[in-house]
């Protein structure tokens, strides 16, 4: 069997007793196929990057599935007809990420902020970088009369 991870997004003007409804369901879909869902985490009601059919918010779910792919598109379809599903994606990955996911982590055990990075410290120029200013810094153009 073939391991999956996959997220959807169901409608925020459902309740949360209904969104689990959901999800069991859709577990017992792949629990039929003869998969098995490992992990399934809620990431509660977030916002969206943009208005997906008039909703500015969605309940977001992670599974971590392992099943076969007849199961899996079985899965998506059942998601395709389902009006409370806004968005869902299912990604086929080498081996299950252990423990919990990174949006469930704190954010200052994730490690994705607070450093430069690549980028590398900040110049010395201000906090924008860029060379503000320069026409200030220039020497004035002299006029005839001053250069006599």
């Amino acid at each position: 069997m073939s391991l999956y991870e996959s997220v959807v997004i169901a409608r925020q003007d459902i309740s949360s007793t209904q969104v689990d409804a959901l999800m069991d369901r859709l577990t017992e879909i792949l629990v039929a196929g003869g998969g098995e869902v490992k992990k399934r985490e809620s990431w509660g009601l977030r916002n969206l990057s943009y208005r997906i059919n008039k909703n500015r918010k969605g309940h977001y779910v992670l599974f971590n599935i392992d099943a076969p792919a007849a199961a899996v598109a079985e899965y998506e379809r059942q998601m395709r007809i389902n009006e409370d599903v806004l968005r869902y994606m299912t990604v086929r990955v080498e081996a299950l990420e252990e423990g919990p996911s990174a949006m469930m982590q704190p954010r200052n055990e994730r490690g994705d902020r607070g450093d430069r990075g690549d980028r590398g410290p900040r110049g010395d120029r201000g906090d924008r970088g860029g060379r503000r200013f320069e026409r200030d810094r220039a020497p004035a153009p002299q006029t005839a009369a001053e250069g006599e």
